[in-house]
């Protein structure tokens, strides 16, 4: 017990100090600035088929190329790993409701800390001069797990987790639940910004679980192409492009969003 105060008093040590804060902050930011750069991808797979990648490495291309690209990486790598150890802080301290309640939110902090820790990874990969494609990894790793027994059955799950995590997205956007997130009312223009924001992601989310689904049904890793494949998918839908175009649009604005978040974010 004596123990487990320890790590909750550090935690909380951990979560005052400004220099994390500003670095969660500056997370926010770039996060916001990814989805802008992957919606104008999207509409131009949309309308140009480009053959950029409408994911997290065409945008973090987008930002290498760019003047101050590389320094611009790094600040990213910070932001993200910023906000990794601020949830991972944050789980280690839940003290509020029930027991179920307590174990639910610290899994959810913890599955959030993971994925910013992801998403640092690949911008440091950019940020070291050597970048890989976030839809040859996704396939890439489907195909590990399939070379292994229960393979399939797990891809499939992983699938219908994504599936349900973009579902999530579409509910928190509908009813505006992301506002709790925040310190204070962002304002008309970024409340509406995370609406459609939040709805689009859950929507492209959907999708990419459901090509890990197809992929674990067809046996087929090429079939988990990750946010890149999940959008290039809905182009070649009936009015693909003008379905692609609402996508990008709503991806975004969530982008919009993410600047007033990194804002008033409680962090």
């Amino acid at each position: 017990m004596a123990r487990g105060r320890d790590v909750a008093s550090v935690a909380n040590q951990v979560e005052d100090q400004p220099a994390l804060q500003i670095g969660a902050r500056v997370g926010y930011a770039v996060s916001g600035v990814l989805h802008l750069l992957i919606g104008w991808i999207a509409l131009q797979v949309a309308w140009f088929a480009s053959a950029k990648p409408a994911d997290q490495s065409g945008a973090l291309q987008t930002i290498s190329t760019s003047p101050m690209g590389r320094f611009t990486l790094w600040v990213a790598v910070v932001g993200f790993l910023a906000l990794g150890l601020r949830q991972l802080a944050d789980a280690l301290t839940v003290r509020t409701g029930g027991e179920a309640s307590r174990w639910g939110d610290k899994a959810k902090r913890i599955s959030k800390a993971v994925l910013y820790f992801v998403l640092a990874w690949p911008s440091f990969s950019f940020a070291k001069g050597q970048p890989r494609s976030s839809k040859t990894q996704s396939a890439d790793f489907t195909a590990t797990l399939l070379q292994h027994s229960g393979g399939r059955l797990l891809v499939g799950a992983i699938g219908l987790a994504i599936i349900g995590v973009g579902g999530y997205h579409v509910v928190k956007g509908w009813t505006r639940k992301f506002l709790q997130d925040l310190t204070k009312n962002p304002g008309t223009l970024a409340t509406r910004a995370g609406v459609v924001g939040y709805i689009a992601k859950g929507i492209a989310l959907a999708v990419v679980g459901a090509l890990f689904v197809t992929a674990a049904v067809q046996n087929s890793s090429t079939k988990a192409t990750g946010l890149d494949g999940a959008l290039r998918t809905m182009r070649e839908q009936a009015v693909g492009s003008w379905l692609l175009t609402g996508v990008g649009l709503g991806i975004a604005s969530y982008g919009l969003y993410s600047f007033a978040r990194a804002r008033h974010a409680r962090v």
